[in-house]
């Protein structure tokens, strides 16, 4: 497949490029600066904009799916996810890419409960715009007609873990799970090839 891969300068980015070249995919690869990326040596790294539906178009052109890794800590969050959705579901729509997989975050996922973690009793917030403009850029994604999977980690990544190669769909989010860069990518590639959440989202955790 071709795929393209946006925000493939960050953590899940690069293990997203990384994993799909495994699979033998061809990749384009999207950052801000290219000049700041050129160790991304077995993909096409392009210059483009995810908050740009027409620099998500041209990115996109004759992919067969996209991921979305992106995220922009200068830019205020609820800004930022909210553009980058509309951006993505409308660029990628008139490239004709149907595809999409977005690299999520737990916090706005469900807990045990029911409720969505951030809203469990004793969760940590400090980060809660961050979380709310999360759950606003999904709600944009939601509202479009994108073939779409929204993929968090059950809890958080572990950042300093390898590849295991093995992972699992958790019933809910736990903030106690932990899941590497690597084996979330092999998720992320999962949902790429054959699709088995379709406007979802879902929460990956280690096997």
């Amino acid at each position: 497949m071709n795929i393209v891969i946006f925000g493939a300068g960050g953590r899940a980015g690069r293990q997203a490029v990384a994993e799909a070249r495994r699979r033998g995919h061809q990749v384009t690869a999207v950052v801000r600066d290219p000049a700041r990326h050129r160790d991304l040596t077995d993909a096409r790294i392009v210059a483009g904009d995810v908050l740009d539906a027409a620099s998500v178009e041209e990115a996109a052109g004759g992919q067969d799916a996209a991921i979305s890794a992106a995220a922009d800590l200068a830019v205020p969050p609820h800004d930022f996810f909210t553009a980058s959705s509309r951006a993505l579901t409308t660029g990628l729509a008139k490239a004709g890419v149907r595809r999409l997989v977005v690299v999520g975050l737990a916090s706005i996922l469900p807990g045990a409960s029911g409720a969505p973690l951030m809203d469990e009793p004793g969760y940590p917030n400090e980060y809660r715009s961050f979380f709310l403009g999360h759950a606003a850029g999904l709600e944009e994604l939601r509202a479009g007609d994108l073939d779409w999977a929204y993929v968090a980690p059950a809890g958080d990544f572990d950042h300093d873990g390898g590849r295991t190669g093995r992972y699992r769909v958790a019933d809910h989010g736990d903030p106690a799970s932990r899941i590497t860069y690597a084996d979330f990518a092999i998720a992320l590639l999962d949902e790429v090839e054959a699709p088995r959440h379709h406007q979802a989202a879902v929460s990956i955790r280690e096997a």
